[in-house]
This record gives structure tokens, sequence and C-alpha cells, in this order.
């Protein structure tokens, strides 16, 4: 659930009507439904009722290149370690897939709220990382985030031509792919192997109303990996989600020292994909 300077056009709250699948449907069973997020490939994030029971169905469209089932595997294995979503149902059919999970406490660090008090957030989101990081044991972790993993799924080509703007943030603007592959190849030393979140962006850490951190949520691609694949694109989302000036806040929530070769190397391989 990102949101950046590039991803605002494609993931955020849906603008214009969204047409609620019939399966969102039977699953609030009269609730009120509220459309509440759209992903860059079409995925769509739905609020079923309201207060303390509401609900929230994650839904895919078939071929979209959505892993809800991998959502799911993720959340069920963390749960018993970290406050994150409870899976309540998932289904499946030749068309579709769906995830629905619990509410958490809390309200987005990207809400309207957290960025008019980015100094609570940015700290927030870093508390939280850490706790994500220390919690989550990694000798029995099935799931991987590892640099040879991330490459070997990531799309990119050294044939593929120069990334357009739109697809590129300016720090590595006018990169090519091959440039890009070229660079991550040297990877550096592992500084800690932990759990990573995988999309450690504001928007998947809740705060509760006292500026406490609350829990994650959106855990599709968490993994082993070194911590800085986290906090390099955590402190990068503070820039996105609430200006310049908020990495150090996040870093000091953390309770780490900036690592400049660290956060560059895994924010060029996060735009890698």
């Amino acid at each position: 659930m990102s949101t950046d300077n590039r991803d605002d056009r494609m993931a955020g709250p849906p603008v214009g009507d969204i047409d609620v699948p019939d399966v969102v449907r039977e699953l609030a069973n009269g609730q009120p439904i509220m459309p509440v997020w759209e992903n860059q490939l079409g995925g769509l994030t739905f609020r079923l009722g309201d207060g303390e029971t509401r609900r929230f169905v994650k839904w895919a469209a078939t071929g979209s290149g959505v892993d809800l089932a991998a959502e799911r595997d993720r959340l069920m294995w963390a749960g018993p370690y970290l406050r994150v979503p409870e899976v309540l149902d998932f289904g499946t059919d030749a068309d579709q897939s769906w995830l629905v999970t619990a509410g958490l406490a809390g309200e987005s660090a990207a809400s309207s709220r957290w960025k008019a008090e980015p100094a609570v957030a940015a700290r927030a989101i870093g508390v939280q990382l850490r706790a994500v990081h220390d919690a989550l044991p990694v000798e029995t972790c099935p799931f991987s985030r590892s640099v040879e993993t991330r490459l070997a799924t990531g799309g990119r080509e050294p044939s593929d031509e120069l990334l357009s703007a739109p697809d590129w943030r300016p720090d590595f603007r006018g990169v090519t792919v091959r440039e890009a592959l070229r660079r991550v190849a040297e990877v550096p030393p592992i500084d800690a192997l932990v759990v990573c979140h995988g999309d450690p962006c504001a928007p998947n850490t809740l705060i509760t109303a006292d500026g406490r951190p609350a829990g994650v949520v959106d855990l599709g691609s968490m993994g082993v990996a070194d911590r800085w694949a986290d906090i390099a694109v955590a402190t990068w989302s503070a820039d996105w989600n609430f200006g310049p000036g908020w990495q150090q806040a996040l870093l000091d929530g953390y309770g780490i020292d900036a690592d400049p070769e660290r956060t560059e190397y895994y924010r060029l391989l996060w735009e890698l994909g």
C-alpha cells in the first residue's frame, strides 16, 4: 500500500466510482461497503462495516499479478508474533481471489491526521519497523526477501530501454536497467538478517490516537533479508508521504544511524521491482 511521487497515480484511495464485485457484496451481508484502496495492478480493498467489528476485503482479478494467497500465508505465519490483521476468510475461483481480515486499531500513518503530525508519525513508523524485525523469527521463517529472490522475479531485463520518468524516481532518473542491474549485483555485506516487512511504506503502519504504533498491514512481500531492505524504503517513504526532513525521525524511532551505502543500494533494488 505504498504511496509516493510515482505511485500516487497508480495506488491510493480509489478515485471515482468503483464497481463492487459480487463476492464482496456477498461477504458484506448487508453491511456498508467502503472502497478504501486501489493498487497499481487493479487490486481493490474494501472496508465492510464500521467500528471495532469492521472487516477488510482485498480483491483481485485472476491474472492481475496480485497474489492474495501469499499474503494470507504470511499473515497467518506472522500472527503469533506480531500485531497483524487476523485472517477470517480466503477464497478463489476462475475469475478472482479475495482475502478477508479483521480490522486493527489505529489509523494509517499516511492519513491526513498523521500527515499533519509528521514528527510523531515518522518516529512511530521507525518504532513499529524495529518491532517487526525484533519479533519475527528468522530461523523458522519460510519466506525469502533476498536480493537473489527479488531479482529473479523483478521482471526487468538488461535489454529494456531507459526507464521513463513516470516509472523512475528522481534519485535514479537517467539510470538504465542495464546499469541498475550491474550496480545491484554488487550486494553490500549483510548488516542484520531479519524478517522484513517487504513494503514498509508509511500507509502500512497503523498508529493509535495517542501516537503509538498499533500494527502493520500488507505483508504480501514479507521475507528474510537484510534489515536495510526495509529501512531504506521506509525512510524514502517518509519523504514521499510527509515531505523532506523526516527521515531522521524514523531512524531515531528505529534506533539506528543512517547507512548511505545500503540505503542507496536497497532503494535502487526497490526500483527494479
